[in-house]
């Protein structure tokens, strides 16, 4: 009786919300693109809040926290649609590095060189969300749509922020 037990809590339960599997697997599979990018672009904008110095300090520190917190809330918004669509979300380093478009930053970068960075992130972030897109808008997937479209327009407007700070 156990092992019945455990054997069904590891069955996918079936999902029927008007999508076809095979859709929902594809757009499951761009939010776990979307999902790397963003997680790894929150660690390192947090790894920038920390370690930013120089005149700018006040202003990017605030900044990049605003920003990281907002990056925390969105992993969590991705994850939560790709289980609602049937599929297990990426949870681990290994995996985000696999899928992940966003370079990785373990140096100290000057302040002007975190913000070029994260500006090239956040733009890098907008493609992968729109590449989603097009598959979840041709499926009727509303909620999916939604959410790209919000972290779309995040994005676009941290990097127009970004760039500000920059004077290019």
């Amino acid at each position: 009786m156990a092992a019945e037990m455990h054997a069904a809590t590891d069955q996918q339960v079936f999902v029927d919300i008007g999508i076809p599997e095979d859709t929902r697997r594809e757009i499951a599979g761009g939010l776990s693109r979307l999902l790397a990018d963003e997680y790894t672009l929150y660690l390192k904008t947090h790894n920038f809040h920390w370690n930013v110095k120089g005149p700018q300090f006040k202003a990017l520190h605030d900044l990049f926290e605003t920003q990281y917190r907002d990056l925390a809330t969105a992993v969590d918004d991705i994850a939560e649609r790709i289980r609602a669509l049937g599929f297990y979300a990426p949870g681990s380093y290994r995996q985000f590095a696999d899928l992940t478009s966003i370079e990785e930053e373990t140096g100290h970068p000057e302040a002007d060189d975190m913000i070029r960075q994260l500006v090239t992130g956040q733009e890098t972030v907008v493609r992968t969300a729109r590449e989603v897109l097009g598959p979840a808008s041709d499926a009727a997937d509303e909620p999916t749509v939604d959410l790209l479209t919000e972290r779309m327009r995040t994005h676009e407007k941290n990097a127009w922020m970004l760039r500000s700070m920059l004077g290019d």
